[in-house]
């Protein structure tokens, strides 16, 4: 009778070690292959930042860029500026870069395009990329720089009006387009 009584404890604990690992095994290939991830951003930011950008943001847009230059919408225009008291158009993509994709990009329109950037055309572009325009004078030298976001819209600190979204197809985008560019490693 001991010796069934002490075989029957030694099954028990072995058992139990035995659920113990096999549960333990399950939990981590199901915590390791879950399909949910959690949210990039605090989903009210991401409505504030709808409402200021005055656009819908979906699931699989990048939450940072929107929640960041939504953040920066209404920022005064001031030359050489590259803070939410004042920025230029290229401190502006400079400042939002730096945040969101940890990118150090030149401080002048026309070095991010032709150091920082490979050249996109204007139906590849994707959310991120830089968009590059002239002035009307020199054509061959972008002066001015904005974020390509979606639909045709890209923010960019305008000298009129600081930091807003503007669309690619109104009138003086498009007679003064240069080239989309992809920032290099992104």
């Amino acid at each position: 009778m001991y010796i069934c009584s002490k075989q029957t404890t030694m099954y028990r604990y072995r058992f139990t070690r035995f659920s113990v690992c096999m549960l333990f095994a399950v939990c981590t290939l199901l915590l390791s292959s879950c399909g949910t991830r959690a949210p990039r951003v605090d989903y009210r930011e991401l409505a504030r930042a709808a409402v200021r950008l005055e656009m819908d943001i979906d699931a699989d847009d990048n939450h940072r860029l929107y929640v960041e230059v939504a953040d920066w919408i209404g920022v005064p225009y001031r030359h050489g500026g590259t803070t939410h008291r004042g920025t230029d158009c290229s401190g502006f993509t400079s400042a939002v870069y730096k945040k969101v994709y940890h990118k150090k990009l030149q401080r002048n329109s026309d070095a991010q395009r032709t150091e920082d950037c490979r050249k996109v055309s204007k139906r590849q572009l994707k959310e991120g990329d830089l968009v590059f325009f002239h002035n009307g004078r020199r054509k061959r030298v972008a002066n001015h720089v904005g974020i390509y976001l979606k639909d045709g819209k890209f923010v960019h600190a305008s000298t009129s009006s600081g930091v807003i979204v503007s669309r690619l197809e109104e009138p003086y985008y498009r007679k003064c387009w240069m080239q989309g560019g992809r920032v290099k490693g992104l």
